[in-house]
């Protein structure tokens, strides 16, 4: 497993999708990095995360059942406490308890569960100040499950050369395809983290939102805060900036989920209209992103051809040798 992505913080559900003890299906089974998770909240609210697999014959715990605080394992009916730790095996009631599920480290933060694997290098998931500016409204799209590698799918999101093609008569139009240079820079301040950014992103866009009339330039910044982790803010003339966060669940090095957080100035739009209008963006990217080879990013120089508009790629496909990834990558 690569260290990287094991040791960070990665989305696996809304949190509305868990609820509280005694509400609903008690839990839910995820997937990230090859790896079954659970997720099950206890009676005072606090969520867990653990192996969705009995250490007993591997089956998921998932299918279990969850009473006062203890989940049962559907197979045998091995039970096990909030710890992880067995504290029943009904075929033999007076054997040693020794056994534990994996217990892993979650996090709740932009209506999301974050679950780390491994031993987190970081404090939490990635910076999103955005979230917390409240002339924002937050609308939460998909997820979507794509074949195809995570870091493909930042890249995609980074490249601005697609839209007149792509999206065209949307984000793009192909009577207007030059991609104006801009500044791609690295960071590490307090408000958004450390990462790679490109600022002064400029493209025309017959609809760049849900509420937009008409045609317009708009300007962009992209930045990487997390090698699957990217946020878009866009400037829109003559209102406050939004911002758009593409937050990946890789579940294999070639299947992904993508869930997209967005902070926006439209109060008006319905959130059924705001998701309808991301589904159309996202859906026509997909099918590019799935014919894509290798599934996985080449990180190997000269392995594809690039351009001068191309910079923002090139400065994440550096970036992701700098942390040293290679789950997802070709190197």
């Amino acid at each position: 497993m690569d260290p990287v992505l094991l040791n960070d913080w990665h989305p696996v559900a809304l949190s509305t999708q868990i609820p509280a003890a005694g509400e609903g299906s008690p839990m839910l089974a995820a997937d990230l990095l090859e790896t079954r998770v659970l997720l099950w909240r206890d009676s005072g609210g606090v969520l867990h995360a653990w192996e969705d697999r009995c250490p007993h014959r591997g089956t998921r715990l998932s299918m279990g059942t969850l009473h006062d605080d203890t989940l049962t394992c559907p197979y045998h009916g091995w039970s096990f406490g909030k710890e992880g730790r067995c504290t029943r095996i009904p075929a033999l009631p007076d054997a040693p308890l020794k056994a534990q599920v994996a217990v892993y480290r979650v996090q709740e933060r932009y209506g999301l569960a974050w679950v780390c694997l491994g031993t987190p290098a970081h404090a939490g998931p990635p910076a999103f100040p955005e979230f917390a500016d409240d002339q924002l409204r937050k609308v939460w799209c998909g997820p979507y499950d794509v074949s195809s590698s995570a870091p493909r799918i930042v890249e995609n999101f980074l490249d601005m050369a697609h839209f007149a093609f792509v999206h065209e008569g949307i984000l793009g139009d192909r009577q207007q395809t030059v991609i104006p240079d801009y500044t791609v820079e690295t960071f590490d301040d307090a408000e958004y983290g450390s990462g790679v950014w490109a600022k002064q992103c400029y493209a025309f866009q017959p609809q760049a939102s849900k509420a937009a009339t008409g045609g317009s330039d708009i300007e962009y910044t992209y930045r990487v805060v997390r090698p699957l982790t990217a946020i878009l803010t866009k400037h829109p003339p003559g209102s406050i900036r939004e911002a758009i966060a593409l937050l990946l669940q890789p579940l294999t090095e070639t299947t992904t989920r993508v869930w997209i957080v967005m902070a926006l100035n439209d109060f008006t739009s319905s959130d059924d209209a705001l998701r309808a209008f991301q589904d159309t963006i996202f859906l026509q990217d997909q099918p590019i992103l799935e014919s894509q080879h290798p599934a996985r990013l080449p990180l190997t120089p000269g392995a594809e051809v690039s351009v001068a508009c191309d910079r923002m790629s090139l400065a994440y496909r550096g970036y992701l040798k700098q942390q040293n990834l290679h789950y997802g990558v070709l190197r």
